[in-house]
Formats: structure tokens, C-alpha cells, sequence
């Protein structure tokens, strides 16, 4: 199995990895630039898990300069004025000299970023880790702003970028981090830093075999570097960082830590993307991928329209291919109709006003849907129709056109944000907790997972958890999977110890919808008792009145210096 990695160069001792791998697509993992403080992981892995398969991860920075033609070589004269001087002979370049290559002028808006990551705790989510520092690749583009990878700028705390060419470091300002594409935007108040930059102007989506070269600022040197591909693939790509799927362009340009957020240019010097990840296996050899130009346009025109970032749109169906002519002809579907199959609707999204389980999707937008769930894209391409939703903007209608029971119906939809069970990111806010005798209650994410559980989090979790965050779905916009994280030892809990991650499913008699709710019932309870119904039929009793009284020395104990984080006191 390959070594997952990530995006960004260390430059310190650097705390363990976020590593983000897509519920849906376990073979997926993130490329670090930031080794992280090692987590614990179970001794043994559990029955019924899915095998481990090659990984994507995500590269650090991404440095070179781009050069048309062949690499510039420096001959060893003496230039001035024009002219090349070689002891008492003075020759006419322009007579004398082949033409070694030319350097693409875009290439000097290719910036270093250096960035100090604290990230939080969330097995002490009342406290934040050790901080570190990375760097990474980004590139100007016009309105003075940068952009990088999200992963680069994760949980950042000081953001400076350097021009190629300059020994001066810039104050940035982070404005919007796109977790799902994994994109973020800054910018430099500093006017110096825009003097002489002209920004990278972006290209069209490439073709198959065209010539890429990607620049930035990878590990194995302190100045700008480039490695030339070709694209290999395009296709809707799983984002590792995003846990999302997008369209995403395969290279064969080696991409290494580092290299994250660095441009890549077409033969005309125009930016055709951004490198993000990568793919270490040990039967796989320089393939690298990079978040194509409509993904990046998505990105700044959401926020231009909205003054931030507010994510890719979901339908927020799962479906089911329909290629059994049996199944088709058993759903009342015309031996020319196409079309998948709704299994499940999210409860949350609005598409579960019109559509039901067994509902066909003929169409999305006009454009007809295969039997395989795919879309013409190019000439002799098709590509999955979650790319036609992802074009959308939150908050933006989709007309779908449906069979049910033998009738077509349209309807026009509104396509919101996805709103998981598990979120994949907390997305810069601190880690919510509350404690009470010592039970230290967190709300369970993508990030508390790896936290617990180590890169491995998918094969070494509870499979209860697991089988959560891979199927469950929210019922509201508010609910949150609940689990006693750990028991702080005290006279009041004894015998409770070793409860570790178990879900809390209610409170003396009502359901536990999220973290909020539980502490808002605790703390108003005036029954004798706390009781809290847990996965596999555990139950927890404690005195009120003393269970109450014991939280304060606790917390003195451990100095933690509140029972409850801050978004839980409003």
C-alpha cells in the first residue's frame, strides 16, 4: 500500500498530519506537507472492513519555473550591454548565440507560501496542539490575490508569501478557504509586493496528451522548480482534502511535497490548474492530479457573487445505475428512455420535497442522463452527471425530469450545500465539548476520527462509527452524532472508566440531537438522576446534585478552564 503524504513542505518538527480521505472512496488519502503528532491507532483491525487499496495524497508544495523550449543554460561569459565578453573578444549575442530557451513571464507570479498551523486538539479539545510551520506553492491572479491550496493554509495562524527572486517575506490575509475544492484565496496589503507582478491568466480546460508544466516550490530545494507531463486523464476525481468529488485532470508530471498550490501552464503559458495530490503506490509511478480551470473559475466567481465561499451544490440523491434491461422494463421505463435510479434522498436537501426513492432521473438541466449516470462532455468523452450539478452555485434551481410510475414529471429544485452527519471539516472553528463528572462529550467528525484513530481512522474506528459516517444520513441541518469521548477519572465515575467513543443516543428518556441539546438538558435537569442511554445497550446513572458538584474540582484537576466550549454558552 502506498505511503500517503501531503501538501505542504515541513519546514519545523511538525505535529501528525490531517490527513482527509474521502468516506466514499476509501482508496483515497491525503498527501501531507505537515507531518503531524502521531495518533493512537487500535491494536487490531475489526471484521468486515473493506481491504486497504492504493492511496492519492495530497502534495506539499509544488516550485519550479516554467521555461519554453529546452532548460536555460548559462554560458560561462561575462554579459554587458548586450554584448558577451569572453577575455579581450566581444561578440554580438545575437551572432553568436543559440537560443538556450525562453523563460514564460507568468513563471515570476509564482510566489512561495510560508505558513504557521496550529491545529486543534480533539482529543483535549479544550486546547490547541503544538504550532508548526510549512510552506507551499501559490500563484497572482488579478484583483491582488493569491491562490493556493486549502490544505496549505489549514488552521493557519500567519500566512507569508515571497516573490520569486525576492528576499522579502509578506504579511497575507486569508479570504476565503474552499474546503470541497480544495482552493483557498489571500491577499498582501503591502503594495511593494504587487509592484512589477503581472497576474497568471487562465486557459481553457486542456485536452488529453496535451503538454503541462507544473511550477512551484517542492521539497529538495529553496527555489523554484518545474516538472513537465502531459494530461493523461480527466474525469470527477475524489478531492482528498474536500472528502468530495469534483473534476479533476491526471498528469504524469511529478508532483511532490511542496508542490501544493502551484500553477500549471499549458505550452502557451496560460494556467490550465492548480496541483493538489497525488497517487504513491508502489505499481503506480508519477501520477499526479491538478484541479482544472472550471473548478478554480467556480471558486472566485462564488466568491465575487457572495463576498465568500459557500460551496458546491449536491442534488442530494444516491442512485443506482439502471443497465439491466430487466430492472428497466420491471420500472415501466421505454426501451428509449435512460436514466438511474434514486435509492436514497437526503433528508435535509430540498430535492426530498419532490423526489421519491424509485424516481428515475431522466435528465438534469436538459442534458439526458445514461443508463451509467454519465453525460457527453467532449468528443468521444462522457463524464458522470454529478459534474453538471457541480457547475451550479448554491442556492441556484436545476430543472430534473423524472419517471414515476410510467408519467414523466419535471420539477425544479434548489440545490444546497451537503449537510453530513459526520462532517468532513469543522472548518476553522474550535472543536466543541462539554464535560460533566468528568464524562468529556464531543460531537464526532472526519477530523476527531483521524484524530483518534491515526491516517487509518476508515480500517481502525468502531464499526458503528464507521458504518455512520459512510451511510448514515442527517435527518436535520442541527444533528450531530454525540459519543462519550473519554472518562476523566474521578471518585464520581467509578467504573465508567474505560467507556471510550460511544455514542450517546439519549438523556433521561429524549433522543440526543446534538451536542447543544445534551448540554442544555444536563445543565437544566433537576431529576435525581443523569441517566445516558450509549450504543450497545450501555447505560450511565449518576447523582445529579453530586455528579454537578464533583465537575469543578475536576476541571481544577485538569486545568481546563471551562465545562463547556464557547459555541455551546449561546
Amino acid at each position: 500500500m502506498g505511503n500517503p503524504k501531503r501538501g505542504r513542505n515541513p519546514k519545523t518538527l511538525t505535529p501528525t498530519t490531517t490527513t482527509t480521505t474521502s468516506p466514499s472512496s476509501p482508496s483515497l488519502s491525503s498527501v501531507a506537507a505537515d507531518s503531524s503528532i502521531p495518533s493512537p491507532t487500535a491494536s487490531r483491525r475489526g471484521r468486515g472492513r473493506p481491504p486497504k487499496l492504493p492511496k492519492l495524497s495530497e502534495p506539499s508544495d509544488i516550485s519550479g519555473d516554467l521555461i519554453a523550449g529546452s532548460p536555460e543554460h548559462r554560458p560561462s561569459r561575462h554579459h554587458c550591454n548586450g554584448d558577451l565578453r569572453d577575455g579581450n573578444t566581444t561578440l554580438a549575442a545575437s551572432e553568436q548565440l543559440p537560443n538556450w530557451g525562453r523563460v514564460v513571464p507568468s513563471m515570476d507570479a509564482v510566489v512561495k507560501v510560508f505558513c504557521v498551523h496550529t491545529e486543534p486538539n480533539f482529543s483535549l479539545p479544550w486546547q490547541r496542539k503544538r504550532q508548526y510551520s510549512s510552506s507551499s506553492s501559490g500563484f497572482v491572479i488579478g484583483g491582488r490575490r493569491v491562490l493556493t491550496n486549502a490544505h496549505s493554509v489549514e488552521h493557519h495562524t500567519q500566512v507569508k508569501v515571497k516573490k520569486r527572486g525576492s528576499d522579502t517575506k509578506y504579511l497575507a490575509t486569508v479570504l476565503a478557504i474552499g474546503t470541497e475544492c480544495d482552493i483557498a484565496m489571500l491577499t498582501v496589503e503591502e503594495d511593494e509586493f504587487w509592484e512589477g507582478v503581472v497576474p497568471v491568466e487562465f486557459g481553457d480546460l486542456p485536452a488529453l496528451q496535451d503538454a503541462v508544466s507544473v511550477v512551484g516550490y517542492p521539497i529538495g530545494g529553496d527555489t523554484i522548480s518545474v516538472t513537465s507531463g502531459v494530461v493523461s486523464r480527466m474525469e470527477i476525481l475524489s478531492y482528498v482534502h474536500g472528502s468530495t468529488e469534483l473534476l479533476g485532470l491526471q498528469i504524469d508530471a511529478a508532483i511532490n511535497s511542496g508542490n501544493s498550490g502551484g500553477p500549471a501552464f499549458n505550452d502557451t503559458g496560460k494556467c490550465v490548474g492548480i496541483a493538489f495530490q497525488s497517487l504513491k503506490h508502489e505499481d503506480a509511478e508519477n501520477i499526479g492530479y491538478v484541479i482544472p480551470t472550471p473548478v478554480i473559475m467556480h471558486f472566485i466567481t462564488d466568491y465575487e457573487k457572495n463576498g465568500a465561499y459557500t460551496g458546491f451544490p449536491i442534488l442530494g440523491v444516491e442512485w443506482q445505475k439502471m443497465e439491466n434491461p430487466d430492472l428497466r422494463t420491471s420500472i415501466g421505463m421505454s426501451p428509449n428512455q435512460k436514466g438511474v435510479r434514486i435509492r436514497r434522498i437526503e433528508p435535509t436537501a430540498p430535492a426530498s420535497l419532490v423526489l421519491e426513492p424509485s424516481d428515475v432521473i431522466l435528465s438534469f438541466d436538459g442534458v439526458s442522463v445514461a443508463n451509467d449516470g454519465t453525460v457527453p462532455f467532449r468528443h468521444g468523452e462522457r463524464i458522470g452527471f454529478s459534474y453538471l450539478v457541480s457547475q451550479k452555485y448554491t442556492g441556484d434551481q436545476a430543472r430534473v425530469k423524472v419517471l414515476r410510475n410510467s408519467k414523466i414529471l419535471e420539477f425544479n429544485i434548489k440545490l444546497e450545500t451537503h449537510k453530513r452527519l459526520i462532517p468532513a471539516h469543522i472548518k476553522g472553528t474550535p472543536p466543541s465539548y462539554y464535560i460533566v463528572a468528568g464524562f468529556v462529550f464531543a460531537a464526532v467528525s472526519v477530523p476527531y476520527l483521524r484524530s483518534e484513530y491515526g491516517k487509518e481512522y476508515e480500517f481502525d474506528a468502531p464499526v458503528k462509527l464507521l458504518d455512520k459516517l459512510l451511510h448514515s444520513m442527517a435527518e436535520s441541518p442541527e444533528e450531530q452524532l454525540v459519543v462519550v469521548s473519554q472518562v476523566l477519572v474521578a471518585d464520581i465515575n467509578i467504573g465508567y472508566e474505560d467507556l471510550v467513543n460511544i455514542q450517546v443516543l439519549s438523556f433521561n428518556g429524549k433522543p440526543v440531537k446534538n451536542l447543544k441539546s445534551l448540554a442544555k438538558m444536563v445543565e437544566s435537569c433537576e431529576d435525581d438522576y443523569l441517566k445516558f442511554d450509549l450504543e450497545y445497550q450501555q447505560i450511565v446513572v449518576l447523582d445529579t446534585k453530586t455528579a454537578k458538584a464533583a465537575t469543578s474540582d475536576i476541571l481544577t484537576t485538569h486545568c481546563i478552564p471551562s465545562a463547556m466550549s464557547g459555541d455551546l454558552k449561546t
